[in-house]
């Protein structure tokens, strides 16, 4: 499993870390796409000897940096970011980086699914556990939309056409 790294008290002892030990595996992936390209550079450590922290995370096993470098092929922009992961897993730069671009695809997906077919990002609700409740609701509704197959239309459509057509409601719910 990878958690992102947010160490409070440890980050500038994982920074010394990346900065005085050696790094024991590294991956370079350049990413060509959507009117940009994308540099990502994954190292991993597993020397943990600055890192007093680390008796908080007995399991730790790794330690993993991500550089990324976004240059903007139309524009003279550019956008670099360095994010810092711990993990319980042995594996190497390459696994590593395919396991933390994979949770975000999943993320992004979900997150761009919900938006869109229920408006999610509009959503205003601050009462106690509202949000979080409504949250969940939504998902097993895209979930349900999702596996029903019958209708090829949109998640969004399927909403409404179950909102409309209590028929259609029942087949979503697997009645």
């Amino acid at each position: 499993m990878v958690f992102e790294g947010y160490f409070q008290v440890g980050l500038r002892e994982v920074l010394d870390e990346f900065r005085f030990s050696p790094v024991e595996k590294v991956y370079h992936d350049i990413d060509y796409g959507h009117g940009r390209i994308e540099t990502r550079i994954c190292s991993v450590i597993k020397n943990f000897d600055l890192v007093s922290s680390h008796k908080d995370w007995p399991s730790m096993t790794s330690i993993i940096k991500i550089e990324s470098k976004r240059e903007f092929k139309n524009k003279d922009k550019v956008e670099e970011s360095c994010r810092y992961y711990i993990s319980s897993l042995d594996k190497s730069a390459e696994e590593f980086q395919y396991i933390i671009r994979s949770h975000w695809v999943i993320e992004n997906k979900l997150h761009w699914s919900l938006d869109v077919a229920f408006g999610e990002d509009f959503d205003r609700k601050r009462f106690m556990n509202a949000s979080q409740n409504f949250s969940l609701i939504n998902k097993i509704a895209l979930n349900l939309a999702k596996n029903e197959s019958s209708s090829k239309i949109g998640i969004k459509s399927k909403r409404k056409m179950a909102g409309w057509d209590e028929n259609y409601l029942l087949k979503v719910l697997g009645f």
